[in-house]
Order: structure tokens, then C-alpha cells, then sequence
């Protein structure tokens, strides 16, 4: 896992980059988010799909909910990185969309789009 601290607008925000899974359940994405957290004081986190589970893309399996709603509850806000083209599912196309209308949980094609949403930009 690689970790950079990105400043935009002000705004501090944690960058992951992980080729292993980071978060697999709702324990591992507590953990991540508290150990981001403590390290950089950051709580803005950008991580890269590939860290994430595929169970977490199954709206079904309920994940993508109980995680997310942690990151809220802790005041955490989140984003997503990579290419989400392969998802063919119109409920979790719609999740993305409206996710990306509001301002605590965004789904981004790259980095640099995650870290826009972040700042405000």
C-alpha cells in the first residue's frame, strides 16, 4: 500500500495505491479508514478500485451500503478510483451516479478526478 498526501484547495487528502485488497469487509475498511486517519490526519481518502473487493460491486451482498455508511458516520469522505466500464449492472450504475451528486462518497475514472472531487474543485 502506498500512501501520498495530496493538498487541493485547501483541502488535505490521503491517496492509496494498492495492488492487495484493502478493504474486504466492513472491518478492514474501519481499519483502513482509522489507520489513514491517524497517520496522515487526512479525512479525504482516495483509494484505487483495485484495493477494494468485487463483493463490495454486488449491490446485493449489501457491502458497498454498511461500508459507505461507516465512512459517513465517522466523517470520512471517500473516493473511488479506476475503470468502472466493466460493470454492467444499471441499480450499481445508478448507486455511482447519484453517489457522485452528493459530497461525502464519489466513483472517479482516475486519480486526479477523485482528488478534484475531494477539494471542492
Amino acid at each position: 500500500m502506498k500512501t501520498e498526501v495530496i493538498r487541493k484547495n485547501n483541502t488535505e487528502i490521503a491517496v492509496i495505491s494498492s495492488n492487495e485488497l484493502l478493504i474486504t469487509d466492513t472491518q478492514s475498511a474501519l481499519d483502513l479508514m482509522m489507520t489513514v486517519k491517524y497517520e496522515t490526519g487526512c479525512s479525504n481518502i482516495a483509494i484505487n478500485k483495485a484495493a477494494v473487493t468485487e463483493d463490495f460491486f454486488i449491490l446485493s451482498t449489501c457491502m458497498a451500503g454498511e461500508i459507505l455508511q461507516k465512512f459517513i458516520n465517522y466523517g470520512v469522505r471517500l473516493a473511488i478510483y479506476g475503470d468502472f466500464s466493466g460493470y454492467t449492472s444499471k441499480p450499481l450504475k445508478d448507486f455511482m451516479y447519484e453517489s457522485n451528486k452528493g459530497r461525502d462518497i464519489y466513483f472517479q475514472p482516475d486519480v486526479s478526478l477523485a482528488v478534484e472531487k475531494l477539494a471542492g474543485v
